[in-house]
């Protein structure tokens, strides 16, 4: 799987999948429960790279103590928004708002779809910010995104 980057805004980013052949429903649904799975994560401000204090301590691990004061004082680093996954031929899209959520997401994200890519549904490319020219955004429907703040 190929990684790219472009023009990056965290607050209205455009996340491309580029694959081998169109997405069965199957692969489609691992595709989005992947996505989604993230954006949840990601909304309860799981990316926090100012509270990694079990990485922080090394490999071991065993009897740390955990320091709830200092967790409970971290800045929250939620995503806010999410657009419902879509599909065009061989390519897939989704929208996201990843409002104060650290820069440990798109890692986060890049792994898990690397072994997704592996086992489940070849990806050729991903493409994380800007613009497709192989599939343009219409700027007028940009708003029409689901909230996803009930989940």
């Amino acid at each position: 799987m190929e990684v790219q980057f472009r023009e990056f805004n965290p607050f209205d980013l455009w996340i491309w999948l580029e694959f081998e052949t169109a997405p069965s429903m199957m692969e489609q649904q691992y595709i989005e429960e992947l996505f989604n799975s993230w954006f949840y994560l990601g909304k309860l401000g799981g990316f926090n790279a100012e509270n990694l204090q079990v990485q922080d301590t090394g490999i071991e691990i065993s009897y740390m103590e955990y320091n709830n004061e200092e967790a409970e004082n971290m800045l929250m680093s939620p995503m806010h928004n999410m657009s419902e996954f879509e599909y065009l031929g061989t390519w897939g899209r989704c929208w996201f708002d990843l409002g104060t959520s650290d820069l440990i997401a798109i890692d986060i994200l890049i792994n898990a779809l690397y072994q997704l890519s592996k086992e489940y549904v070849k990806i050729n490319k991903l493409i994380i910010g800007g613009e497709n020219q192989d599939w343009q955004v219409n700027r007028k429907t940009q708003t029409i995104f689901a909230d996803n703040s009930d989940f």
